[in-house]
């Protein structure tokens, strides 16, 4: 008997291009996890008439709404348990989270960040790559902890920076590996070939070498 897919849940604040990835993986039938939900802070985001027209159910729950970041995070916390996600995917979501809200949801909780980590944690990553100089850039799907883009490393994918880059450019290359990466990295999770030994990921029993690292 094959397995049951594992439930994910996305937290979106924008357009939403990364959840539109993972969606589209999701409804492949052979696809190790479903999207149950789609949450956004923002009541304008592009990324829930996206959702909507994939018949993912949406809700909304407004940031601006709550006195403080830890009222938020409560009101998200209660959504996420009415769901009951195996997995919450991060895919643009603009958001500090509390580190009670994080105590309870770690290990479940993937993000993609647009840099090669540990290198440009934090905003502005393709700019502050190209004042750098570097040569390879890219993106990483990450655990996430209570510090910024430091959670355990799943998987990355990385791209040439070409000379005449400038921040668009780079932008967009880099957003075509994440979705790819994205879906393949959620797949190692919610398969279990990819998991959480003493503080990094490791990946068994079958090699998963098509799925960790993504060139160009």
């Amino acid at each position: 008997m094959a397995e049951p897919r594992k439930r994910v849940a996305i937290l979106v604040s924008g357009r939403g291009s990364n959840m539109a990835a993972l969606i589209d993986a999701a409804a492949e039938p052979d696809y190790p996890a479903e999207i149950v939900a789609v949450i956004s802070n923002r009541p304008g985001a592009g990324a829930l008439a996206v959702a909507a027209r994939a018949g993912v159910p949406t809700s909304i729950i407004d940031h601006k709404a709550f006195a403080s970041r830890e009222a938020f995070d409560v009101a998200l916390d209660a959504e996420l348990s009415r769901i009951a996600p195996d997995v919450v995917c991060f895919a643009g979501f603009m958001r500090l989270l509390t580190p009670g809200f994080i105590d309870r949801w770690e290990g479940r909780m993937l993000n993609i960040h647009p840099a090669l980590l540990p290198s440009f944690k934090g905003l502005d990553t393709h700019a502050r790559a190209l004042a750098a100089g570097v040569k390879l850039h890219g993106c990483t799907v990450h655990l996430v902890t209570a510090e910024m883009d430091a959670g355990p490393i799943i998987a990355q994918a990385a791209v040439p920076v070409l000379d005449g880059d400038d921040e668009s450019s780079l932008a967009a290359r880099v957003l075509a590996a994440e979705h790819l990466l994205y879906p393949r990295a959620l797949a190692m999770w919610a398969r279990g070939t990819a998991r959480l030994e003493d503080g990094r990921v490791r990946f068994g029993p079958e090699p998963e070498d098509s799925g960790l690292l993504i060139w160009p």
